[in-house]
């Protein structure tokens, strides 16, 4: 029995056979865990969220601008909104139903990133070696940024048409 197959034993399939990214992705997953614990007391830490918060705004721009929601601004500049810091923003200036989904979920696409980074590194005969520490440094931000805030939730659902086509769509899908 091969590794593959015992994997499958008790892994979805998906899984085992991405095993390798998935353990080149182990430590940065583990250095969010901890970066996000001490982001909250070190200010050196804190330094770290920047590159996810930058990943993240610079998703919604890329994907406004795509879409045509006209992004007018963007920061990374924290502010105190209430109780609680705001690390980022992008204003948006045209959101309408056909785009309000795709430019408030783009942090989604931030994770792209390091799964495209890990299957460049894990090429057929890859150690680990020094530089893949700087670079699991480099990815634990963006774990930490590439889940949409609420109130990206909220400009979501201005989507809503999209239910109805996706129900449709998938309706008819059953009937053929």
């Amino acid at each position: 029995m091969t590794l593959i197959d015992s994997c499958r034993a008790f892994a979805p399939d998906l899984i085992c056979r991405n095993g390798e990214i998935l353990l080149y992705l182990l430590p940065s997953a583990a250095l969010a865990i901890v970066i996000r614990a001490l982001a909250r007391s070190h200010p050196y830490f804190f330094l770290f969220t920047v590159l996810g918060t930058i990943s993240h705004e610079l998703a919604h721009f890329v994907v406004g601008l795509a879409t045509g929601a006209r992004p007018a601004s963007f920061t990374v500049i924290p502010r105190r909104v209430g109780q609680h810091w705001e690390l980022g923003s992008v204003m948006l200036t045209r959101v309408r139903w056909y785009n309000a989904a795709p430019a408030a979920l783009a942090p989604l696409l931030v994770i792209l990133l390091p799964l495209a980074v890990a299957s460049w590194r894990i090429r057929p005969g890859w150690s680990f070696q020094p530089l893949d520490l700087a670079i699991a440094f480099a990815l634990a931000p963006q774990f930490l940024s590439f889940w949409p805030s609420g109130g990206d939730w909220r400009l979501a659902a201005r989507s809503w048409p999209y239910l109805i086509i996706i129900g449709g769509l998938t309706y008819l899908s059953t009937l053929v």
